[in-house]
């Protein structure tokens, strides 16, 4: 019988110490979801508005159609990396830099660029902690989970979730950008993407400190990130791997390189939005 993704990440266990961590984690599920069932009545009993243009919105979506529609939604990309294409691309092919060097992750799922409203809303949420940005952000990751789950379209990077359930690894942040912000963003957005998708998380190992990447070319990203993680639990076969932005995949890629030595067997690099490669 195959191990449970929980169990091999460390949920369940038959010590004192184990048992005590699956009833911590699951009690904080637990937690979370009903923060997020409240959430969402209150959001439904109340009037709200458009994040973006703030016109008053009725039901549980924190936009209105037209600013949903105008988004910089990342349509013709790299089925591999996610970077932006020409629109006249054919749908779900590797760019050329993928077909030259692929990275770790088998796949992406990309769904904007960071760019216009997008790259406002991201800030508000990673250095002003603005948790209905974060909110937003979430609900826009799972929308676009569930619409390529249900997809049929070329190389879905769900055909290995309907047939294993993957587990989510955020990228561990920075010790001390993390004391600088007074949280975790990535973290935050793991735990909730998570809850609303119904699915474990694992947690990644920083081994070290690493400068941040803003400023770096493509070939410094990727020496400054190398083997950064290190995953202390076997994985099972499918596993997503999470970022906010995803600027040259770098991060993402040494990330899937510790999951793949875990154990995984197809990694999926997810990012709420990923930079056009002419701002790097």
């Amino acid at each position: 019988m195959a191990t449970p993704p929980q169990a091999l990440c460390g949920v369940a266990g038959s010590d004192g110490e184990g048992v005590m961590d699956f009833l911590g984690r699951r009690i904080g599920r637990r937690v979370l979801q009903l923060g997020q069932r409240f959430g969402d009545s209150v959001r439904q009993a109340l009037p709200g508005y458009c994040a973006f243009c703030l016109t008053p919105v009725g039901g549980s979506q924190p936009w209105c159609a037209s600013c949903y529609a105008a988004l910089p939604w990342n349509r013709h990309a790299c089925r591999r990396c996610g970077e932006p294409m020409p629109a006249s691309t054919v749908t779900a092919v590797d760019c050329g830099r993928c077909l030259k060097s692929p990275p770790a992750f088998d796949a992406s799922l990309v769904p904007l660029r960071y760019e216009s409203h997008l790259t406002q809303l991201i800030h508000r949420f990673k250095f002003s902690a603005d948790p209905r940005a974060g909110e937003i952000l979430v609900r826009l990751l799972a929308s676009a989970y569930h619409f390529e789950a249900s997809s049929s379209f070329g190389m879905s990077f769900n055909e290995a979730p309907r047939v294993a359930s993957p587990v989510i690894v955020g990228v561990p942040g920075q010790r001390a950008r993390t004391r600088e912000r007074g949280f975790d963003h990535v973290g935050w957005l793991t735990q909730r993407l998570a809850g609303r998708l119904q699915l474990p998380v694992c947690h990644a190992i920083r081994q070290r400190e690493t400068p941040t990447q803003r400023g770096l070319d493509r070939r410094e990203r990727q020496r400054n990130v190398k083997a950064a993680f290190v995953m202390e639990q076997e994985l099972p076969n499918v596993v997503v791997v999470l970022d906010d932005v995803m600027t040259t995949g770098a991060t993402l890629h040494s990330l899937a390189v510790a999951c793949h030595s875990a154990g995984a067997k197809r990694v999926v690099g997810v990012a709420c939005a990923r930079t056009p490669s002419g701002r790097i």
